[in-house]
């Protein structure tokens, strides 16, 4: 005899009537067509229901409004507390920076207190008087002057209504300076070589001055236009004696931006690593130090207790 087969044939009874194997009348086939067949029933009903269904990808015309808002946000905040653009109006920086010239200002660092040095090129704001009688550049365009407003508030265009200027860092508070004669200029007795003069210019330009005593919190500035330059010189005259609060000092300039043409970096000039020319010089390794070492006495001590 062969291999019984039981429930090989659905719902088929034996001779007495009574179904053998299967109590459910099924083959082992037809069990698994009921099962895929209620899998696909319950598929459809997940694929009926909708709050089972996949959530659908949005449009990229629904999310660009997001993405630029995201942008501007981001612009603003880079503008207001990292790197901001300023553009050169005039010839005073001259041949460093040419009219027309675009910047990037470091305000990073002025947050974490850090001040002005001697050398850096830094954009300020007018500590009063000294842009009386420069024009604000507004075009005559209602709609160019509207996007300008928009550009300069978050940073990617220059504002023509803010007054701020731009010049190099002489001497900083608690330094004395002056220039006599034809120069050279002096910081603390020091004479400095500035290769970045306008060539033609002496060190003085028209205006011999000094010696002045820089007060703290507060720079001596100049710029290296010496003839075309109403910098610190012509302003003695003013409260504050002609140097600039280092409240009003929006950051450095660090790099030329634009015209591709003109890209380069800012970097301090040589002229001022000279030795004796910090007014402090011989203190501050030793304050330094005594700084340094009361910490690390007291470490000593309390490992050997």
């Amino acid at each position: 005899m062969g291999d019984l087969v039981i429930g090989a044939r659905s719902g088929a009874p034996e001779p007495d009537g009574e179904p053998v194997g299967n109590q459910e009348g099924l083959s082992a086939g037809d069990g698994e067509e009921l099962r895929n067949a209620e899998a696909g029933s319950e598929t459809d009903g997940e694929a009926e229901n909708p709050s089972r269904r996949a959530p659908r990808q949005r449009s990229f015309w629904k999310e660009l409004p997001i993405l630029i808002g995201i942008a501007l946000i981001l612009a603003l905040v880079i503008k207001t507390f990292f790197v901001q653009a300023f553009s050169i109006p005039s010839g005073s920086m001259e041949n460093t920076l040419q009219v027309g010239d675009r910047v990037l200002v470091d305000k990073l660092t002025p947050w974490f207190g850090s001040e002005p040095e001697r050398g850096e090129v830094v954009v300020f704001k007018d500590p009063g008087g000294w842009l009386n009688d420069e024009p604000t550049q507004r075009s005559d365009n209602s709609f160019v002057r509207g996007v300008q407003d928009v550009f300069s508030f978050i940073g990617l265009m220059p504002s023509s209504d803010e007054k701020d200027l731009i010049k190099r860092v002489i001497a900083v508070g608690g330094d004395t300076v002056e220039c006599q004669g034809s120069g050279p200029v002096k910081v603390n007795g020091v004479a400095l070589d500035e290769p970045y003069i306008f060539p033609g210019n002496t060190p003085c330009g028209e205006k011999p001055f000094g010696p002045v005593h820089v007060p703290k919190g507060a720079i001596w500035v100049m710029g290296d236009h010496r003839g075309n330059s109403l910098d610190s010189r012509y302003h003695m005259d003013q409260p504050g004696g002609g140097t600039v609060p280092v409240d009003n000092v929006v950051g450095r300039a660090f790099v030329v931006a634009w015209p591709v043409g003109d890209w380069a970096t800012l970097p301090v000039p040589d002229t001022f690593d000279q030795k004796g020319l910090a007014a402090a010089g011989p203190l501050a390794p030793t304050m330094a130090g005594t700084a340094l070492a009361v910490p690390a006495v007291w470490w000593v001590r309390r490992r050997r207790r």
